[in-house]
């Protein structure tokens, strides 16, 4: 291996992923470069080994090879080139931080060496901002606070210069003292340029953004801290150095009630647990692990398998004792070496730092443990024994008052509180009445299951006295036996006897009018539940018959005839008892839905807002809410999304603590579906990260949840928050099945993938995901998705550099939009693939021949005249022949092509000139002949985009002064100017930026000819 060879091998060496394979190959070349018996050779290869071991995780390795370089500077310094020199200075920095994060490293030793730092840089005639900055780092890493606010003061103070960090990494141990100091709002102040891009390096924004996470939180901006979570963890990732920044994002899931996500990161690096190169980092993230597994406990999960250092099986409790102790041991090594208890103080903050936020959604899937950060309800504290938790259960009499009060309220919690009463008087004898309500209740919450014990609480009623209820339970009864499957003819011969029977018996005084219109609200749902069943019967093609509506229209107007009997019934006593109030309201909710089905959505909607008003009126909101939802979906229907978006909104007021985790998921969904059809993405993104979580708290991950999740990804999209969007997309991609979500979602959740995954520079993995798209819609009947996802594959392979796969998939987009008859989708992928070609060596010949033929496909698609009608020229009269046949064209898609004509043209001669060699000798004849070539094309360019009159004014001017640029070259002086000259004429029809920018070139290009002459 030559010197150059190294030099390649060590530059690719560096470009490789951080961790132990890298350092080893560093070492390996080290010895390929002591070989050459070159010192400068040896000097970048020390260097080398130095860079690779501070960005790794075998950090204590560095102080070696520094030492030797060291040594070879005071001995022999003329060996080490200017670059070398400066490098040897950059890194003392890393050595100040490194014996800092050695517990080994005495105190002593440290202050020496920053006094030997402070020496070399003054002899080298550098600023002491470096110096002061290592001296803060010592004294912050001590608790020392005065020496530290002195030398953080000093070092601010000083000059910055060649020796300074750059300014993202200063910022960020600015903002990071802020906030350890307590000034959580300065420090945010301090990475703000950082955050938005100003300032960037290998590690930052990357390490400021887990830095903001606590702060963000503390301070209760906790959208920004979720966004700072998504886009910064993706940064870190993959890069094995940043232990310390991957420990803040496990210690941000543990704090948020994201203890599922938390594990889902422990479990991606094992190696975290145990690499001992860098001691600093591993307490950091011990710490964090300690933390993590201590929620876990007190959530009741102490049992649960987590992950945790190879060799044997961890559960939560036992890896909180070992990470805890594992953390307290080295925090002591440290403090030893120190003198202070600085250390050992903050990493017992950290492991025993509360909760900061009771639930943050971050839109991601968590498979973690069951229940963990999705809690409703507060579990059993896990020091609470099982006796204690019994004897905290109140007794039979309190549960049957409690359990009756919910009834009479029509509370949802009704049927678990009569549970609990059945429980509680296992193996007692009780009255008949308390029998009855028990087994009634126990069949509310078996749904179309619970007929007989329906049947069975109407037996019980019937010896307890009370002959309307027994009616009422027998009416429930047949209703559920027609919802469980079988006809409802039968229910309905039933329903109608039970009806008379009761209305006789209330007509007597024997029983009250709840009982009365329990029945008639029976019958009226089994007449709706036989609406259902004739119109699946006429779909299927098994028409019904026997007791009851044969027809649709006949079951729709006895179901109508039985909704307004019981609104008739109820509706006077609504103001009175809960339970007809909420009859009444669903009488008006029948009607509604048959108003519906009658394609009345008007008459729908106003039966509906009657039913909603009414329940809320009772006191009952929670049964609003199927119908607020109903409300919203005849409004999105009538293209009316301000009424969709209050009814969803209303849905979940009214719901409340009682709406399940899958109706919160369904109505956040539905609204920010309505939220985004008005282009409100923002909030639309916001309701679809609550969809996501509740999703994932109904155990709906993979169904709902991805659903959810892909709704969300594309609103981030949207909102150009790519980073949040692709981690979002890549939780969602794994879930998302043809069967349950259709083709298309996948489809389209890898092409949002890859438009994020360009504008995060990831060209390769974004490609990636349109070729797979691609795979897939290559079967669709329709081929226009299949074509522009091969097309954005082909540039995104162009842009990672893989030129050969680019042709590729090039060829293979430009066969389909041939195929499709799409000209100007082709002319673009024929110029695309060209550029490709021009950038491979001996591509240009392929390159001249694709430009070649989109001018053909242009002036075929046009329906132009040959090259040679049109005459070239660098004003106004060269435009004739073109104007003239556009004036004959007139058709959108003509003027389109002769467009892309123009920038076919544009681009062709750009093409040609950019193939002259910088170094090429003025006067070759070969270097004149691709000039005027390209002049040519810029010539034809301008006068087509002459022919289009003002719409590209700005192209034609672009063109006009790209040739007289070529003209210059040439030695064409007069022309050049003159063409300078019509381009300051056309600027006066030019508007804003392009006006400015064009005049200035135009004046530059006079100047230019001037000089030339």
């Amino acid at each position: 291996m030559d010197f150059d060879s190294l030099r390649r091998a060590m530059a690719d060496n560096y470009e490789q992923p951080e961790g132990p394979g890298r350092n080893a190959r560093a070492e390996q070349l080290l010895v390929e470069a002591e070989k050459l018996d070159v010192p400068l050779a040896v000097i970048e290869a020390l260097g080398h080994q130095l860079k690779v071991y501070n960005y790794s995780s075998e950090k204590g390795k560095m102080f070696v090879p520094f030492a030797r370089l060291l040594r070879m500077w005071d001995e022999h310094p003329e060996d080490f080139d200017e670059f070398e020199i400066h490098s040897l200075h950059w890194v003392f920095k890393w050595m100040s931080a490194g014996m800092l994060d050695q517990p080994h490293v005495p105190l002593a030793s440290i202050e020496k060496w920053l006094g030997e730092m402070e020496r070399r840089y003054r002899l080298a005639g550098h600023s002491e901002r470096a110096v002061r900055g290592a001296e803060f780092s010592v004294a912050a890493h001590l608790g020392d606070l005065e020496r530290a606010e002195r030398a953080y003061g000093a070092w601010l103070a000083a000059d910055r210069d060649a020796m300074a960090d750059c300014h993202a990494c200063e910022l960020h141990g600015q903002g990071w003292w802020r906030a350890v100091r307590g000034a959580d709002g300065e420090a945010l102040e301090l990475w703000a340029p950082v955050l938005a891009g100003e300032y960037a390096c290998a590690h930052e924004p990357h390490s400021v953004l887990a830095s903001s996470l606590l702060p963000l939180l503390r301070l209760g901006r906790v959208e920004e801290a979720r966004a700072h979570h998504l886009r910064g963890f993706r940064l870190v990732r993959a890069m094995e150095s940043m232990r310390g920044a991957y420990a803040d994002h496990v210690e941000f899931c543990a704090l948020t009630g994201n203890e599922a996500r938390a594990l889902e990161l422990l479990a991606e690096r094992p190696a975290y647990f145990t690499d001992s190169g860098d001691p600093r980092s591993r307490l950091d993230f011990l710490s964090v692990v300690a933390l993590t597994m201590d929620r876990l406990t007190a959530l009741g999960h102490a049992g649960q398998p987590v992950p945790g250092p190879a060799g044997r099986t961890w559960t939560a409790a036992e890896l909180a004792a070992y990470a805890r102790g594992e953390a307290l041991a080295l925090a002591a090594r440290f403090d030893d070496r120190n003198g202070t208890p600085y250390i050992g103080e903050r990493v017992r903050a950290r492991m025993d730092r509360p909760p900061l936020v009771g639930r943050l959604p971050l839109g991601v899937r968590s498979a973690g443990p069951a229940g963990a950060g999705h809690h409703r309800t507060a579990p059993v504290s896990a020091g609470t024994s099982p006796p204690e938790a019994e004897a905290a259960e109140p007794g039979l009499e309190a549960l049957l008052a409690e359990a009756r009060r919910l009834s009479a309220l029509r509370d949802p919690d009704a049927v678990p509180a009569w549970a609990a009463v059945g429980r509680a008087a296992e193996g007692l004898e009780l009255e008949p009445r308390d029998r009855a309500e028990i087994a009634d209740h126990a069949a509310m919450g078996r749904g179309p299951q619970g007929a007989a014990l329906f049947q069975e609480a109407a037996e019980l009623y019937a010896r307890a006295g009370d002959p309307g209820e027994a009616l009422a339970a027998r009416s429930r009864a047949a209703h559920v036996r027609a919802l469980s499957g079988g006809s409802s003819e039968k229910a309905l011969a039933a329903v109608a006897e039970l009806r008379e029977q009761v209305l006789a018996l209330f007509a007597d005084g024997r029983t009250q009018a709840a009982q009365t219109a329990s029945v008639l609200v029976s019958r009226a749902r089994t007449l709706l539940h036989r609406v259902d069943e004739l119109e699946s019967a006429a779909v299927d093609g098994r028409p019904l018959t026997g007791v009851g509506p044969d027809s649709e229209a006949e079951a729709m107007a006895a179901a109508e005839e039985a909704a307004v009997e019981l609104l008739e019934f109820a509706e006077p006593y609504a103001g009175e008892d809960v339970a007809l109030a909420s009859r009444a309201a669903e009488a008006y909710a029948m009607l509604g839905e048959l108003a519906a089905r009658a394609d009345d959505a008007e008459g729908a909607a106003g039966h509906l807002r009657r039913a909603v008003d009414g329940f809320v009126a009772a006191g009952l909101p929670w049964f609003a809410v199927e119908y607020d939802s109903r409300l919203a979906a005849i409004a999105t229907h009538l293209g009316d999304p301000e009424a969709a978006e209050r009814a969803t909104r209303a849905a979940l007021e009214h719901g409340g603590s009682h709406l399940e985790p899958a109706g919160h998921a369904q109505l956040h969904l539905r609204l920010a579906e309505t939220l985004a059809a008005t282009g409100r993405f923002g909030p639309a993104a916001e309701h679809a990260l609550e969809a996501a979580h509740w999703a994932d708290a109904a155990d709906q991950a993979a169904t709902f949840g991805a659903w959810a999740r892909h709704h969300l990804g594309g609103f981030l999209l949207r909102l150009g928050r790519w980073a949040e969007a692709a981690e979002i997309l890549e939780s969602a991609l794994p879930d998302l099945t043809a069967e349950l979500h259709g083709e298309g979602s996948i489809v389209q959740t890898r092409w949002w993938l890859g438009d994020c995954l360009t504008e995060l520079g990831e060209h390769r993995e974004a490609a990636g995901h349109w070729l797979r798209a691609a795979g897939i819609a290559r079967h669709w009947p329709e081929q226009r998705d299949h074509a522009m996802l091969a097309n954005l594959a082909a540039e995104a392979l162009a842009n990672a550099g893989l030129a050969a796969e680019a042709d590729q998939a090039y060829v293979r987009a430009c066969g389909l939009w041939r195929e499709l008859g799409d000209a100007g989708a082709l002319v673009r992928a024929l110029r695309a693939r060209a550029w490709s070609a021009a950038g491979r060596e001996g591509g240009l010949g392929e390159a001249r021949e694709l430009m070649a033929e989109a001018v053909r496909e242009c002036e075929a698609a046009a329906a132009l005249p040959p090259p040679g009608a049109v005459r070239p020229g660098g004003g106004d009269g060269g435009e004739a022949a073109v104007q003239a046949g556009d004036e004959d064209r007139g058709a959108d898609d003509g003027r389109r092509m002769v467009a892309e004509l123009g920038h076919t043209h544009s681009q062709f001669g750009d093409l040609v000139a950019r193939s002259v060699p910088d170094a090429a000798e003025e006067g070759d004849r070969a270097v004149r002949e691709a000039f005027e070539e390209a002049l040519g094309h810029m010539n034809r360019a301008a006068a087509v985009f002459a022919s289009l009159g003002e719409t590209l004014l700005g192209s034609r001017t672009g063109a006009e002064l790209a040739a007289g640029r070529l003209e210059t070259e040439l030695g064409l002086r007069e022309a050049a100017t003159a063409r300078a000259h019509t381009v300051l004429a056309l600027c006066e029809r030019l508007d804003g930026e392009a006006a400015v920018a064009r005049r200035a070139e135009a004046e530059k290009l006079i100047a230019l000819a001037r000089e030339a002459g």
